[in-house]
C-alpha cells in the first residue's frame, strides 16, 4: 500500500486535467454511467472512458456493474475516504462549468422518461416520522437498505450515515432511486442489484440494516433475517419495517419475534405506527450476544 505520500502525489497527479476535474465534480454527485459523462462532457466515449481509468487507477473513482450498464462513483468505504473528501473539498462550488455539467447530467436522468414516485400515503408519513425519532440520536454508521426500492428510506436517514447503500432486485426503482438520490443530493447513498437472500456483502460490514418492508412476501423470512444478521457489526441495529393488514398485525408480531429469537436477534418491542388503525410494524433488533441495547 502506498503511504500517505505518495498517495496524495497521485491523487495530485490524477487532479490535474480540467476534464478529469469535471468528471470527478460529477461523480460527487452521484453514480454515473460512461453513456451519461460522454453526453454531458460533450467528448468521445473512448477519451473519456482514458480518463475514468486513470481516476479509477489513482483511486479516486471506482466501477460496478448493475445490469447492463457500469457505473463510476467516488469510493464511500476505503481507509483514503477522509483524504479524499478534503480533496473535493477544493473543487469550487460556484464554478460555471460544473453547475452547467450537473445542470446537464439532471437533464439526461429526466430524459429517461422514469416516471414519479408515488406519493406516500399517510400511513408511510407516519412511519418516516417515527424513524427520525428513533433514529436521531442513533449513529447510523454504514447502512444497508435491504428492499430500498425507489430509495425513499435512503433520502430519510442517508445523509446521516457515513454510507448508505440500497439493494434491490428491481432495476427500474434502482434507476429512480439514483435520479431521485442524485437531485436531493444523497452524495454518500449507492444503488447495487442483489438478492436479500444471499448479499454481496462482507461479514459485519455494517452498522445499520434495514429489512425494508420484505418480510412479508418473503418466500424464506429466516434466510433473509439470518443474512441480514451476518451483515451486522458486533454493536450494530436492524431495523424490521413490514406494512402489514390490520387484522393480521397480532399474527406477523408473534412470527416476527419467533423469527430474531432464531436467529440469535434481541428484539425491542415493535412499534405499531400509527397507534391508531396501525399500518406498520417497526421493530430494533440486536445480537443476542451484543452488549447493545435496542432502542
Amino acid at each position: 500500500m502506498q503511504n500517505s505520500t505518495e498517495q496524495l502525489v497521485t491523487y495530485l497527479k490524477a487532479f490535474a486535467d480540467p476534464i478529469r476535474l469535471r468528471l470527478l465534480a460529477l461523480c460527487v454527485h452521484g453514480e454515473c454511467t460512461v453513456s451519461e459523462l460522454t453526453q454531458v462532457m460533450g467528448h468521445s466515449q473512448p477519451r473519456i472512458s482514458q480518463h475514468l481509468k486513470q481516476l479509477c487507477d489513482a483511486g479516486l473513482l471506482e466501477k460496478f456493474r448493475d445490469g447492463q450498464f457500469v457505473y463510476y462513483r467516488v469510493p464511500l468505504a476505503s481507509e483514503e475516504a477522509a483524504q479524499r473528501r478534503r480533496l473535493f473539498a477544493l473543487l469550487p462550488s460556484d464554478e460555471p462549468v460544473y453547475e452547467r455539467d450537473f445542470e446537464r447530467l439532471c437533464g439526461l436522468r429526466a430524459a429517461q422518461g422514469i416516471s414519479a414516485p408515488q406519493q406516500d400515503d399517510d400511513s408511510a408519513r407516519y412511519l418516516h416520522r417515527a424513524l427520525i425519532e428513533l433514529t436521531v440520536t442513533m449513529s447510523l454508521g454504514d447502512l444497508i437498505d435491504i428492499g430500498s426500492g425507489q430509495g425513499r428510506i435512503l433520502k430519510l436517514l442517508g445523509s446521516r450515515a457515513q454510507r448508505a447503500v440500497g439493494v434491490d432486485i428491481d432495476s427500474d426503482a434502482r434507476q429512480l432511486a439514483r435520479a431521485e438520490l442524485l437531485l436531493a443530493g444523497g452524495e454518500n447513498c449507492s444503488l447495487r442489484n442483489g438478492d436479500m437472500y444471499e448479499l454481496p456483502f462482507a461479514d459485519g460490514e455494517f452498522d445499520t440494516v434495514i429489512l425494508d418492508d420484505v418480510l412479508g412476501m418473503a418466500e424464506r423470512p429466516m434466510t433473509a433475517i439470518n443474512e441480514a444478521r451476518r451483515l451486522l457489526k458486533p454493536n450494530g441495529r436492524l431495523l424490521l419495517l413490514a406494512q402489514v393488514d390490520a387484522g393480521d398485525i397480532d399474527k406477523f408480531q408473534d412470527q416476527l419475534v419467533i423469527w430474531c429469537r432464531t436467529a440469535g436477534l434481541r428484539l425491542a418491542p415493535p412499534r405499531r405506527i400509527p397507534s391508531k388503525q396501525p399500518r406498520w410494524l417497526l421493530a430494533v433488533a440486536t445480537l443476542a450476544d451484543s452488549k447493545n441495547v435496542a432502542a
